[in-house]
């Protein structure tokens, strides 16, 4: 893995492809088969092994992925689904694709996930499922979401889109649910350029989810004088991409324990700093941060002091209840509205060095030791 010099740009992310993904995808093309094939289903494959699951369904992008475990559940018109305020947009817009309508509830201030609790509250009569978001690959409170959901049938839809290999208990986040979505866009551990998967145990679901996602086929057809037995659309990943992600998955091991040492890095280094608070992974037990996350004082001044120290971050996602589509009052939302002006994810990309993020800190105990002058 390379690593960057700390007298360059300190990145918050850099996706990363070489020589592997260019000769899978020369591979592709010599084959002449650049559609969903072959290919595709080794990389499912190969991802169904990896999350320790019997099933893996490819599709466009995460947001197709949970829109489709969503459908395959028969939800639609008339239907709520419950969705944490703070998530990427997307988790609320695949809920509205199906026709449902998403219902947001906050965050507990801890961990900036699903509250259990405003989850339970926020159950009706039309409620179907429950879409749980592992920010940067922070298991929700898994369990006790799960808990909530049995006690009134709720399906449980983990959007897993962060979590790619992040483990709890064991277990892989994004396996717990009925489905669990992840997403190879450009900012993840493994990418595909676009892309998204669902994970399920349920062979039930699995063939619903690759007639939705093909026009109504179960299988692979021929474009001709298929039967098409039910309502499907076209979220097929193609060859070339999936090409990209097995060379991707290859250097997994390698990113994942890049990015745990980062945050341990991060971890020792701003340690006594009082104005900044990391979001807790438990590295030792198998969570692997996609970013590291920090709720930070004066966060905007922050970040502005670190870029002009070329120094990137990311500012959080504004809550979701904010966003014209899905406006609502900021009282329904006290622990998003407070928290999310602090929130901010600090330099993660996996190429960093200890030397790189030693100089982040640095420049964090700079800042806010000026400020306190």
């Amino acid at each position: 893995m390379t690593t960057t010099p700390a007298t360059t740009t300190i990145p918050w992310w850099r996706p990363e492809v070489g020589a592997e993904e260019r000769d899978a995808v020369v591979g592709v093309i010599q084959s002449n088969y650049l559609n969903e094939g072959d290919v595709v289903a080794e990389f499912e494959r190969q991802c169904a092994v990896l999350l320790g699951v019997p099933h893996a369904v490819a599709t466009t992008s995460g947001t197709s992925a949970i829109f489709l475990a969503l459908k395959a559940l028969g939800i639609g018109h008339g239907d709520e689904v419950i969705v944490p305020d703070v998530t990427f947009i997307a988790t609320a817009n695949a809920v509205t694709l199906t026709g449902a309508t998403p219902v947001l509830v906050d965050v507990d201030p801890e961990t900036l996930m699903l509250d259990p609790a405003a989850f339970a509250r926020a159950v009706t009569s039309r409620t179907k499922a429950v879409v749980p978001v592992h920010v940067s690959g922070r298991s929700a409170a898994i369990e006790r979401i799960i808990d909530v959901a049995n006690g009134h049938g709720l399906a449980v839809v983990e959007d897993a889109a962060e979590a790619l290999c992040s483990r709890h208990g064991r277990r892989s986040l994004g396996t717990f649910g009925i489905a669990g979505c992840f997403s190879f866009s450009p900012n993840k551990t493994v990418t595909t350029g676009q892309g998204g998967l669902v994970v399920t145990a349920d062979d039930g679901l699995l063939v619903r989810l690759r007639e939705l996602k093909d026009q109504g086929r179960p299988v692979r057809g021929t474009g001709g004088n298929d039967i098409h037995a039910v309502l499907g659309f076209n979220f097929k990943l193609t060859n070339l991409q999936a090409a990209v992600g097995i060379a991707q998955l290859g250097k997994l091991n390698e990113r994942t324990a890049r990015l745990q040492d980062i945050y341990r890095w991060y971890e020792a280094g701003l340690s006594g700093v009082r104005e900044i608070r990391l979001l807790k992974f438990d590295v030792k037990s198998g969570e692997s941060p996609q970013w590291v996350d920090a709720l930070a004082e004066d966060r905007d001044g922050l970040v502005a002091h670190l870029f002009r120290h070329d120094m990137h971050c990311r500012p959080f996602w504004f809550p979701i209840h904010t966003q014209l589509p899905y406006r609502r009052d900021d009282r329904d939302f006290p622990n998003s509205s407070r928290l999310m002006p602090n929130a901010v994810w600090l330099p993660s990309a996996f190429q960093l060095g200890e030397c790189d993020v030693r100089l982040v800190c640095d420049e964090i105990r700079h800042y806010y030791a000026g400020n306190r002058g």
